[in-house]
């Protein structure tokens, strides 16, 4: 038996009314998202901290999540595993002309356009014209700074972008001088707060960065460094919480010599 067939096979069972397990009978679509984003982060932990043996495990979990939705639509009579397969086999095709149809790009920037178009012939198909956006087609659930960055990403596409990254900083100092102005403010403070985000993501974007990532990255070296300062004043026998600003910052300077751990 194939390795996925056996898969599948093993969802039926735990699906099945007759014998199958109480848990996954009790499921739906919507019950499954939230570990369905829980299992892509895991995944994506993984690979920032390359590791890389935990990483065949953590793609399994999120297959698995991808045969349970296709097993529900089974069961509903929309679609099967083998729907959802043949569907990203036809997209990936349709969108590598070079490589399944022998056609020729002059250059990777014409290959790139390419690929743009037929996304959004894609998404023109979905709806009608009436309707129709250049922003269509962006998963409002995506965590906001990728859903941010997507946004950009696709009114760039259409020259609403700074030609020039000077032009993002100048728009960065610009809004943190709006916050400042409206900090005694709280719902005009937020609105700015947001503006600020909102160019710091577009400042990733062209810096060519995933805001995600890296600010998963400042998450981590955050965490590497107050882990290191708390071990460092457990060693003094001092306590975090009863040392004023200025011996915090020492600690802080001394966590910031220490080397990063793979996992943290």
């Amino acid at each position: 038996m194939a390795a996925i067939e056996r898969l599948l096979e093993i969802m039926t069972k735990l699906r099945d009314p007759d014998g199958g397990c109480p848990w996954d009978l009790a499921q739906t679509y919507q019950s499954i998202v939230p570990h369905t984003l829980e299992e892509a982060y895991e995944v994506a932990e993984t690979i920032e901290l390359q590791d890389y043996a935990a990483l065949c495990d953590e793609l399994g979990d999120l297959l698995f999540q991808i045969v349970f939705y296709a097993q529900l639509a089974k069961e509903q009579g929309r679609f099967d595993f083998n729907d959802v397969v043949l569907a990203i086999a036809d997209k990936l095709e349709r969108r590598h002309p070079h490589v399944f149809a022998g056609h020729q790009f002059e250059s990777d920037e014409a290959r790139s356009q390419h690929w743009e178009q037929t996304k959004q012939q894609e998404r023109t198909a979905k709806q009608s014209s009436e309707t129709a956006s250049q922003l269509d087609g962006i998963t409002r659930t995506l965590p906001a700074l990728s859903f941010a960055r997507k946004l950009q990403s696709r009114a760039a596409q259409v020259g609403f972008d700074w030609p020039e990254v000077s032009g993002v900083f100048d728009k960065l100092h610009e809004e943190i001088d709006e916050l400042r102005e409206a900090w005694t403010d709280p719902a005009q403070r937020a609105d700015e707060l947001g503006d600020v985000l909102f160019t710091c993501v577009n400042l990733s974007r062209h810096a060519g960065e995933d805001p995600e990532a890296v600010l998963r990255q400042a998450n981590r070296k955050f965490e590497h460094r107050f882990r290191s300062m708390e071990a460092i004043a457990a060693q003094k026998k001092q306590d975090l919480a009863n040392l004023d600003t200025e011996h915090l910052e020492q600690l802080w300077q001394q966590a910031k010599q220490k080397p990063a751990l793979e996992s943290i």
